[in-house]
């Protein structure tokens, strides 16, 4: 079985101060949870950025570029940059990362995208957050659909060829796999193709062992097992327990504030490494080595941190 590749995403744009104490959100504390996740054993980081002073997600260049360059200074990690962006931003905000940075990767949503935050809503009154921007923010969530049209895919990878980034492909839903199957049948999404499964959040596919074996069996029968790579994103409670599946699968694996903030139930995660560690612990009961960030470029055919543009 191959070694296992875990991408750590430290902060996200959906997950709110008010959550955990422990969120980064400065270009330093960033940077500083992303080095430490790869120390942990993540091979790769999924960068978002926020604004320094409330945490509010942001699209601001500089203060992406702030992040990027510490962490290229700091760690051999594969660097991935976020194109889903925030709540509200264009596709133009969302996309202008690529041709900035040339990362070695990047997110690629595959279709429409309604998430839903009511779970927290639910869960929290008025004087719970510590930010006025953070309730309207998720209610304005409850409201949005990032479109993603074959339009707007056909945009997104053409930039991500001519940039030579590789695109991170996000299904949340099994018709996105259908999408990936287009693409890959026409030639646009050429092997090996790096997919996630995103799963367990309010507006995804489920995270049960039937919906993540699902969406692997119709990757397999879409695309042939020998053309793609797979990792599973558990949000919430879920993230352990997919992450113990994919392990065993030979699948890999993403953690990270972004998706999850507890390192057991009831039990706040002081560190994105510590969510690290513990799938390090869980795969090495289970007998799967961990994949160096070399290791990691060498089977998705990355082109190489020294050819980034940060």
């Amino acid at each position: 079985m191959e070694k296992l590749i875990i991408t750590c995403a430290p902060t996200g744009s959906l997950t709110i101060p008010s959550q955990t104490p422990y969120l980064p959100v400065t270009p330093e504390q960033i940077a500083d949870e992303a080095v430490k996740a790869a120390d942990a054993g993540a091979a790769m980081v999924h960068i978002h950025a926020r604004n320094p002073k409330d945490g509010k997600p942001t699209s601001d260049l500089e203060i992406i570029k702030s992040i990027l360059t510490r962490i290229k200074k700091r760690s051999n990690v594969v660097i991935g940059i976020t194109t889903g962006g925030g709540v509200g931003m264009t596709p133009e905000e969302r996309l202008k990362v690529v041709p900035a940075f040339k990362p070695e990767l990047a997110s690629y949503n595959l279709g429409p995208i309604c998430l839903s935050a009511r779970p927290i809503l639910d869960r929290y009154t008025d004087e719970d957050y510590k930010y006025s921007w953070e309730k309207s923010y998720l209610e304005q969530l409850g409201g949005f659909v990032q479109v993603n049209t074959f339009t707007g895919l056909d945009i997104f990878l053409r930039t991500m060829d001519e940039n030579g980034t590789k695109s991170e492909c996000e299904a949340y839903e099994v018709g996105h796999i259908y999408n990936v199957g287009y693409l890959f049948r026409t030639g646009k999404l050429k092997p090996p193709i790096w997919m996630q499964f995103v799963t367990g959040a309010l507006g995804s596919i489920g995270a049960s062992p039937e919906d993540i074996m699902f969406m692997k069996n119709t990757a397999d029968r879409l695309l042939g097992p020998e053309n793609y790579q797979w990792s599973v994103i558990g949000v919430g409670p879920a993230e352990f327990r997919a992450a113990t599946l994919a392990i065993i699968m030979g699948g890999h694996v993403r953690v990270g504030f972004e998706d999850n903030v507890y390192v057991e139930k009831g039990v706040l995660a002081e560190s994105n490494a510590q969510l690290v560690e513990k799938v390090v612990r869980i795969a090495k009961e289970l007998g799967r080595e961990i994949a160096t960030p070399e290791e990691a470029r060498s089977v998705l055919k990355l082109k190489g941190k020294d050819k980034v543009n940060f």
